[in-house]
């Protein structure tokens, strides 16, 4: 695990020592060993710069830039879980190896498939490879986009890095944000790949790679992989029974995979379906106890360590749990901004950087099982959104307008009774005509659902509404397709991959903490897509399908509980000891570094918080993020 940076300078402009203060900038990510490399390529000067987390192949063979025969270099962040049974291949084809690191590994499965040997890997990567005697630099990142990479490119620079930090250090770096993503960070709280906030900077998306010819001073984007393709797939025909027993193996496969390690390997247990299940897989038939790792809130509504200690007792891993302190959990409010060097606005990465923190102290992996609502559907939102969609579908297309202008008329508790739906409020009705009035898709309703408030007050904060790129074609399901399918197939590529992996990555990263995802394994993904959604809602129950596998290792007595989010009572502090941070932020001086914001309806905003409204919380957060951001890493 490590941080990767590096340029393709064709103005020459680049040094060494440039190299190194943007890889060294990274050190957080690989404390352990660093590595540089620069080349001359015709017109170009080519550098490569590695940080090092040794997890595998702890020696000094695995040191990083790679290079094989002198003409192939490497720098790589992650994992590839299956290399061993790569490498074994590639023995038999009469390839030779001089360490036992996965990096190795690459470069010859290179050598010997070119880029086809993506096929072959199950890992979480971002990889760069300088291909000299082709004179091509290749960027690579993984399927889900576990591991980060960013680019930019411009006055013939190209800069790359794990972090957007590194290119900080390049003085040719042009810091310019972009407009349009100001308004995208208010919207989800994160800045959707591909874009990032800065102008001719862009986040590499998952499941592709980027070559960079340098004769022809080119760029080449190629998709190798795409989640959509196999939610397109027509359900295969399979019982109960069947479903659960494969992917009950495949868990196994991918969590063992993940276990792989020369150090001390731990798992993040929430006491929820997801890591629980994870723990339990691990521990099963295991003479070893896995270490497992929880923190507590004191606020039992924020609080799930006694649900994981229930956990960790019945299935019988080695756990250790921490309470922090509100105080604690404050104090990682302001230094948000180096670790996530661009805006990020999910306050979950708060007790995510605090249980890093702990499990960091006795171990150098964890296992996070994110992912699971994601590709199970866990979220009540998926529910809730097939509840609409049934109802606008028991209507003729020719009926909607006119159903739409009688919802709107029609007593609370008859339309419960015809529709079925539970919230009758009448700010969901008027949702829910809108919807009628317009034909609305599911994953339309369900991209709404992500946004911080409706669009309408989210423009209002804004000084100038500078029109925002579709990031994602929601057009492409319709209600003719399979509802939870699409919404599923869009969470992966959006908010799982823009929110949940940054965050995670970050998070324990900020620590040298190698986070791993086995939910995220391809098999996984690619077999679940292809299930039946009977299988993923039934009767109601969300997450079917991985709550009876969990069931059969956890009983549901410990189980059976109201879903909680792993989150933190954020949402009061501004009004007690944190209110300087608001005062500060949001200040006539603070308004005027850059002009997005309008501050006359922030503060109109503010009051209503003080006063103790906090429907309008997630906004004034986000702007606070933003700030705090731009102070940090513009002025």
């Amino acid at each position: 695990m490590c941080g990767i940076a590096g340029f393709i300078d064709n103005a020459q402009n680049s040094s060494r020592e440039i190299l190194t203060e943007m890889t060294d900038s990274l050190h957080h990510r690989g404390p352990d060993d660093a590595g540089y490399a620069f080349w001359n390529n015709n017109n170009a000067v080519i550098g490569f710069g590695h940080r090092r987390l040794s997890v595998i192949d702890l020696s000094p063979l695995g040191h990083q830039p790679m290079s094989s025969q002198d003409d192939l270099h490497i720098i790589f962040n992650g994992e590839i879980y299956n290399y061993k049974e790569i490498r074994e291949e590639l023995l038999q084809k009469g390839f030779h190896f001089r360490s036992n690191s996965d990096t190795e590994v690459i470069l010859n499965a290179y050598r010997q498939w070119g880029m086809d040997m993506l096929v072959k890997f199950t890992g979480m990567f971002s990889i760069a490879l300088y291909d000299a005697a082709n004179s091509k630099v290749i960027l690579v990142r993984d399927r889900a986009g576990v591991k980060p990479l960013y680019y930019y490119w411009q006055n013939n620079l190209f800069l790359f890095a794990s972090e957007l930090k590194a290119f900080h250090k390049h003085p040719g770096f042009e810091k310019k944000i972009n407009a349009a993503c100001v308004q995208a960070f208010l919207k989800y709280g994160y800045v959707p790949a591909p874009d990032s906030i800065f102008l001719n900077t862009f986040k590499l998306l998952p499941g592709h790679y980027l070559v960079f010819d340098l004769e022809k001073t080119s760029l080449e984007q190629i998709k190798y992989w795409d989640v959509a393709a196999y939610y397109a797939k027509p359900d295969i025909s399979i019982t109960e029974t069947e479903a659960l027993e494969e992917t009950e193996r495949l868990l196994i496969k991918a969590c063992n995979y993940r276990m792989v390690s020369d150090v001390p390997v731990g798992v993040f247990l929430s006491g929820g379906y997801d890591s629980s299940l994870v723990a339990a897989l691990l521990q099963k038939d295991n003479p070893q106890k896995i270490k497992t790792f929880t923190i507590g809130f004191h606020d039992q509504k924020f609080n799930e360590a006694s649900f994981a200690k229930k956990v960790a007792e019945h299935i019988g891993t080695d756990h250790y749990e921490q309470y922090c302190t509100v105080e604690e959990a404050k104090n990682i409010i302001p230094v948000l901004p180096y670790y996530f060097d661009e805006p990020f606005g999910d306050s979950s990465a708060i007790p995510t950087i605090l249980v890093s923190r702990f499990a960091r102290e006795q171990v150098t992996v964890a296992l996070s099982a994110d992912a699971g609502d994601e590709i199970f559907a866990g979220y009540n939102k998926y529910a809730g959104v097939l509840g609409i969609i049934n109802t606008i579908n028991k209507v003729p297309k020719t009926l909607r307008k006119p159903a739409a202008a009688i919802l709107k008329n029609t007593p609370a508790n008859l339309l419960q009774k015809l529709t079925g739906l539970t919230d009758t409020s009448r700010e969901n009705i008027e949702k829910v005509s809108g919807y009628f009035k317009n034909n609305t898709s599911a994953v339309e309703i369900m991209d709404q659902a992500n946004y911080s408030g409706p669009i309408e007050r989210i423009k209002k904060f804004l000084q100038d509404d500078t029109a925002q790129p579709d990031y994602f074609d929601i057009k492409n399901w319709d209600n003719s397709t399979d509802a939870l399918k699409g919404m599923l197939a869009v969470d992966y590529i959006s908010y799982m991959a823009n929110d949940i992996l940054t965050k995670v990555d970050r998070a324990t990263m900020s620590v040298s903490l190698e986070g791993r995802e086995p939910l995220l394994d391809q098999s996984i993904v690619e077999w679940v897509a292809t299930l039946p959604s009977g299988f993923k809602i039934k009767n109601g129950t969300s997450k079917y399908l991985l709550k009876k596998l969990a069931h059969k290792y956890i009983p549901a007595t410990i189980m059976e509980r109201p879903k909680m989010g792993f989150g933190i009572p954020v949402v009061n502090w501004f009004r007690e000891d944190l209110k300087y941070l608001f005062d500060h932020y949001f200040s006539d001086e603070a308004m005027q570094w850059h002009g997005f914001f309008n501050k006359t309806e922030i503060d109109k905003a503010v009051t209503q918080y003080n006063n103790g409204k906090n429907e309008g919380f997630t906004l004034l957060w986000h702007i606070l993020v933003f700030q705090m951001w731009y102070e940090k890493w513009m002025k």
